[in-house]
């Protein structure tokens, strides 16, 4: 049986409204070689239940859910990929949902764009054989709106020590390989970074590619788990840990360095005022322009 080129995971616990609004953002798409893992976490809302009800899942075989309670929202997603037979898998938050209709079609031509270098480079090196195209597997990624600062935030042009250190592309953007996910999920010991810890564990332990795609993936809700105030006490501890282990602490103190030289403290307030955030963004784009040349 062909796999689906995509697994969109949806995790959700008492969504309300918002769950309607992620599927529909899905079921829109002009490309339809997908599955839908909807993971419920035990919602007491009837959010589930009502589209149920209104029978909004009938007809819909792409879409599979599954009921079971979970410790958190990344054992939901852990729970979630157990069941997912797609290429490349992708996290779709309740609230979040799909930039525009043809998202999937952008990327899935640009995979495909992709593949197919990498198979003329196999063919034109006699030391790879075209079996070997597929590795390392890679972590495809692209941009971000931001509903609540009401600005487009862009990934960095490339993957290296440095953006791993500050700014790694965010789940919702990014369609991994089903590999990465096939030895090990997400931590359940970072409550707040299991997927930072998971990207960076794809690329230094699993070898992963990260490429950059042009194409804006996701409208993103904003003032998500992460972002309270007693979550990112816990998030810079947990960060520290992390680069810790996979870049080693001379880096890490190179790095952090660096970002206090180049005032990281007052660049996030920017980023993150909605008056200001548009044009701090728009900067950094035209700087990850210039050196992506």
């Amino acid at each position: 049986m062909q796999k689906p080129f995509f697994s969109i995971v949806v995790v959700a616990l008492n969504p309300g409204e918002r769950l309607k609004e992620t599927l529909d953002s899905i079921g829109n798409q002009t490309f339809q070689d997908y599955e839908v893992i909807l993971k419920d976490g035990g919602s007491t809302d009837g959010s589930l239940e009502k589209l149920q009800q209104q029978g909004y899942f009938d007809n819909k075989k792409q879409i599979v859910i599954q009921q079971k309670k979970d410790k958190s929202i990344y054992d939901g997603m852990n729970q979630a990929v157990s069941f997912v037979k797609g290429r490349y898998v992708q996290f779709l938050n309740c609230g979040d949902y799909f930039y525009s209709d043809t998202v999937l079609e952008e990327v899935a031509e640009f995979i495909e764009s992709e593949r197919r270098k990498r198979v003329q480079a196999s063919l034109s090196n006699q030391e790879f054989s075209i079996e070997a195209v597929e590795q390392p597997p890679v972590i495809f990624y692209g941009n971000q709106y931001n509903r609540q600062q009401d600005t487009t935030v862009y990934s960095a042009p490339e993957i290296n020590d440095f953006t791993c250190y500050r700014n790694v592309p965010c789940h919702q953007v990014c369609f991994y390989d089903y590999r990465l996910f096939e030895k090990r999920a997400y931590d359940l010991k970072y409550k707040v970074r299991a997927d930072y810890e998971h990207f960076l564990y794809s690329i230094y332990e699993e070898s992963a590619a990260g490429i950059s795609m042009p194409v804006m993936v996701v409208s993103y809700e904003g003032g998500g788990f992460s972002e309270t105030k007693e979550n990112r006490k816990r998030s810079a501890m947990e960060h520290k840990e992390i680069t810790s282990k996979y870049l080693g602490k001379g880096k890490v103190f190179k790095y952090r360095c660096i970002m206090w030289l180049t005032l990281a403290p007052l660049r996030t307030m920017i980023a993150e005022s909605p008056a200001l955030s548009g044009g701090y963004n728009a900067i950094k784009n035209t700087i990850y322009r210039w050196l992506k040349k």
